[in-house]
């Protein structure tokens, strides 16, 4: 399959998600903008089969998780980012459904205890969040911390899970 970006929506009860593929699997996940379209129209034809398959997947595991449901199936996931960061995305893909973690034990638990800010750091640049359960991580004392997209979505998806803080 030759070098390519695909982005392709997901509508959920939430909003349009927008996914976006590369050639190795899913590649990010943007929440629902007002307004917000998708800046490659690509027509059905030109998807590749691949791809097609790992949006229904996608699409799946991302309505399951915002009904506090575990996904049955995960797309392959194509993550950039630093080893330190890859390695906080693996930790967060462990947290389950309901629970929480703290940066400072992420920290720990990847075995670079002092790094609690790097945690943080790599918790906002995670480009999947939802599927990659950044919004499981929180600050110490269970403080909510911060979201990438915005503490709202952080709140809303604890509370949908049980979790109060």
């Amino acid at each position: 399959m030759k070098q390519q970006h695909i982005e392709l929506p997901i509508v959920t009860n939430d909003g349009v998600f927008l996914a976006h593929y590369s050639e190795k699997g899913l590649a990010g996940l943007d929440f629902p903008k007002v307004g917000r379209a998708s800046s490659r129209a690509v027509s059905a034809k030109q998807i590749p089969l691949e791809i097609l398959r790992w949006h229904r997947t996608t699409g799946e595991a991302l309505k399951a998780v915002l009904t506090v449901r575990a996904p049955k199936e995960m797309p392959p996931l194509d993550m950039t980012g630093t080893a330190f960061q890859k390695s906080v995305w693996a930790a967060m893909r462990k947290i389950s459904l309901g629970k929480t973690k703290s940066y400072g034990e992420i920290a720990a638990g990847i075995g670079r205890p002092k790094a609690v800010r790097a945690v943080g750091g790599a918790c906002g640049a995670n480009p999947i969040p939802v599927l990659v359960p950044c919004h499981r991580v929180l600050a110490a004392n269970k403080k909510i911390g911060g979201f990438s997209s915005g503490l709202d979505w952080k709140i809303d998806l604890l509370k949908r899970e049980g979790i109060i803080c």
